[in-house]
């Protein structure tokens, strides 16, 4: 494995937990409805919100707006019509407001004492930032796919990482709970760092993190990653 020089993070799922941090203000909330299943449900309108942008159907748009959009579409769909506008975008500030897994921020400490420590999250620079500074994660650097005007998995997210710190792109590793980004790390010439999140979805939904050659590392968490790396 080549050593890296910057490693670059995913964000939701890897370092901060959506699902449980969405699901307790959920059910914190007079709405009458399960903080589980709404965050589920906003969570897999993602993929295809990003999608529409990839695909040109929407000029770019943010992952706020995006949120947005979707939550819109979960009100009427989980008949939540009491809400005014100012509640709503308070809720949908949700997502700046997720919690840290327990082990993100004393891990990150350790690793940013040897290594350059960056997001690569396809959130945008408000949301990340508030994020970070709501949780106390110590990043050098927030980078975007806002930066990059592109989604994951476009190469242009990958490279432009090794383009702003004026690197290879081998000397960027990602670290990543989820192998299909992990994928398109890979195929631009990125390191890769499996991290095992089973609650990701919340304890009902275990997910399987088998190790899978391909990727350079696996590891339990970023305190895992840190020991790994010599930190």
């Amino acid at each position: 494995m080549n050593q890296p020089k910057v490693l670059a993070f995913d964000v939701f799922g890897t370092v901060v937990d959506w699902h449980g941090s969405i699901a307790r203000e959920i059910d914190a909330l007079p709405l009458a409805v399960s903080g589980d299943e709404f965050a589920l449900a906003w969570r897999a309108g993602y993929q295809p919100a990003m999608q529409r942008v990839r695909s040109g159907e929407l000029a770019w748009t943010s992952i706020d707006d995006l949120h947005r959009m979707i939550l819109d579409e979960l009100l009427e769909q989980f008949r939540i019509r009491h809400l005014d506008e100012a509640a709503k975008r308070d809720l949908n500030r949700v997502w700046h407001r997720l919690d840290a897994w327990p082990d993100a921020v004393a891990g990150l400490q350790r690793l940013k004492s040897r290594f350059m420590i960056c997001t690569l999250s396809n959130g945008n620079i408000g949301l990340l930032a508030d994020m970070a500074k709501h949780a106390g994660l110590p990043w050098d650097c927030i980078l975007s796919a806002e930066v990059f005007r592109a989604y994951k998995p476009d190469p242009a997210t990958y490279l432009g990482v090794a383009r702003v710190f004026d690197l290879q792109p081998h000397d960027v590793m990602l670290v990543a709970a989820h192998h299909e980004d992990l994928a398109g790390a890979r195929s631009c010439g990125l390191g890769t760092a499996y991290v095992e999140r089973p609650l990701e979805f919340g304890a009902a939904r275990p997910k399987d993190v088998s190790a899978r050659p391909e990727n350079d590392l696996h590891v339990r968490d970023l305190i895992d990653l840190a020991d790994r790396l010599g930190c």
